[in-house]
């Protein structure tokens, strides 16, 4: 019920991170590549719509940094 009632925004942020992190899981390194990326670009372009609160893109930011971090060196 409460994901009624969260924003359209954050919803679709967490989403692309829920695949990212299920590509991840299943070892597709190209498709979590893909993910990262699209978070990141997602995340700038809601923020610059003003569609997300600060405290959001906070979160979301340090997610994409933590994943950037953890798939350091994710090449074929």
């Amino acid at each position: 019920m409460l994901k009624l009632f969260k924003n359209p925004a954050v919803r679709e942020l967490e989403e692309i991170a829920a695949d990212l992190q299920a590509n991840l899981e299943n070892n597709y390194k190209d498709a979590a590549q893909a993910a990262r990326e699209k978070l990141k670009r997602r995340l700038d372009e809601l923020n610059a719509e003003g569609k997300l609160k600060e405290k959001d893109y906070k979160r979301f930011s340090v997610m994409y940094t933590e994943y950037s971090v953890k798939m350091t060196g994710y090449h074929h």
